[in-house]
């Protein structure tokens, strides 16, 4: 009994080590985002400014709101967004750090390039979302005003509901651009090839075309600016993958040639 029970201390000790770096990890990330909020909170207006650019240049200079603490919640949600994207590298810095030394120097190398990645598509599909699709989607939507049959229609955006809107776009646009990183780590794991995807393209484009209807707003345009780039990743991804498999091919054939070689010399 006194074996046994040394036996479950000496395997709960590296548990509780992994707990103990995982609530270090944890609180490091959390003080982190509580510092860029205190930053964001501080400037929550003109990162308010920033967002409600696209609407200006469509056009509509006005935003309202109808709970006396509407436009306060909203600041706190904007710095809270805001928060998150720039304290992103610390967290992602932390994951890293305590994923890492379980992980072999084979596949620190092939993930690490997929966790740089990672940033750089989401900022490309939601500057694609601020620069070019909500200023085009903001001028559609304020198209529907006029005086039909004498009736004044005129648009009064809410501003919660205006923040419900960009965020809607942003993180739309921003996590529909990781579809690369998926594909790719898939292909690396080996759960699907490059020859399985051309052989479902047809059913991807579909599958694409859906979501893209499901996380934009209810108008062609929105959901065609996000279908069009994510099949251009798609095609991307498959370009990607003949390369990287093809390599993968070369060095497996060399090392099966190095292993025949070594089994064919002479022992010394």
């Amino acid at each position: 009994m006194a074996l046994r029970i040394k036996d479950i201390d000496e395997t709960q000790a590296p548990l509780l080590d992994h707990l103990i770096e995982l609530r270090t990890r944890l609180l490091r990330a959390f003080l982190a985002l509580a510092a860029a909020f205190a930053v964001c909170l501080y400037f929550a207006k003109t990162i308010l400014a920033f967002l409600v650019q696209p609407l200006l240049d469509a056009g509509q200079d006005r935003l309202i709101y109808t709970k006396l603490y509407g436009q306060f919640f909203v600041e706190l949600k904007v710095a809270l967004w805001a928060a998150f994207f720039l304290s992103f590298p610390v967290i992602a810095n932390q994951l890293w750090a305590f994923v890492a030394p379980g992980l072999y120097a084979k596949e620190k190398k092939a993930f690490l390039p997929f966790l740089l990645a990672t940033p750089v598509l989401f900022v490309a599909g939601a500057a694609l979302a601020y620069y070019l699709v909500m200023p085009t989607a903001f001028h559609w939507f304020l198209g529907f005003q006029g005086t039909p049959g004498g009736v004044k229609i005129e648009a009064m955006p809410n501003s919660e509901d205006y923040l419900g809107l960009v965020m809607q776009f942003i993180f739309a646009f921003g996590l529909s651009f990781l579809l690369p990183i998926l594909l790719l780590l898939l292909n690396t794991a080996g759960i699907v090839t490059r020859s399985q995807l051309v052989g479902a393209r047809r059913y991807v484009i579909v599958a694409i075309f859906v979501v893209a209807a499901i996380a934009t707003p209810p108008d062609v345009i929105s959901q065609m600016m996000l279908a069009v780039p994510l099949i251009l990743l798609f095609e991307g991804s498959l370009v990607v993958m003949r390369i990287t498999e093809s390599r993968r091919a070369r060095e497996a054939a060399r090392e099966e040639a190095e292993d025949e070689a070594a089994e064919s010399s002479p022992a010394e």
